[in-house]
């Protein structure tokens, strides 16, 4: 039995992890666990560039470059899916908000509207296993070692405050990404299946981080 079919309360997951972390995969997975939605902000923005959207067209170089992509274009993006997405029993983000800047402005939208974020799953991997993993399933002649070192340092510098930030704010649930996928998605999945069980319907404000299966 998925965790919807126990309680149809919608929920609202976030998947935190530096590139090669395996956020994709594993949002996938619990997505299909828990009967909701994956929305994943770097597939809406590939789509776009390979459409040669406005969108698409604006952010291209950017994302070639392993920059970030202005705020303003990835909430409007995302605003769609995220309420159809709701609506339909809940979602596992990956790929946004990628730093606290984001998250903030994303918590005073989303929270309005009653869609923002409960549980921030944050998948640890060690540099040389993310580097290793991205090596191996490079996509062109941009993803390059100097390339994908930097985009784990913008990471490292932008994104990984979020842990502290969703620490405060929400349940911060935090997973040892290296080991193989399918205990990563066991460690994931009880240890969401307690969160939201202890969880009331209202946010919780501030809690620690389980690591007792991480």
């Amino acid at each position: 039995m998925t965790m919807q079919s126990a309680a149809p309360r919608a929920k609202r997951i976030l998947m935190i992890g530096a590139p090669g972390a395996g956020k994709g995969t594993q949002a996938q997975l619990i997505a299909q666990q828990f009967g909701i939605t994956h929305i994943a902000s770097g597939d809406l923005l590939r789509r776009n560039i390979a459409e040669g959207t406005t969108i698409g067209r604006t952010v291209e170089q950017l994302v070639n470059k392993g920059e970030l992509v202005p705020d303003a274009i990835i909430m409007d993006m995302l605003r769609k899916p995220v309420l159809a997405a709701n609506a339909a029993g809940g979602y596992v983000l990956d790929g946004f908000p990628r730093t606290v800047e984001q998250a903030e402005a994303a918590y005073r939208t989303a929270g309005n509207l009653g869609v923002g974020v409960q549980i921030a799953v944050h998948l640890d991997v060690p540099e040389d296993e993310l580097i290793r993993r991205m090596l191996a399933r490079a996509r062109g002649a941009d993803d390059t070692v100097d390339v994908i070192k930097h985009r784990i340092k913008v990471y490292e510098e932008k994104t990984r405050p979020l842990l502290e930030y969703y620490q405060q704010r929400e349940l911060l649930i935090q997973v040892n990404g290296a080991r193989p996928v399918g205990e990563v998605t066991w460690s994931i999945v009880v240890q969401l299946q307690r969160a939201f069980k202890q969880r009331p319907a209202a946010a919780r404000t501030a809690t620690a981080p389980d690591r007792a299966v991480a």
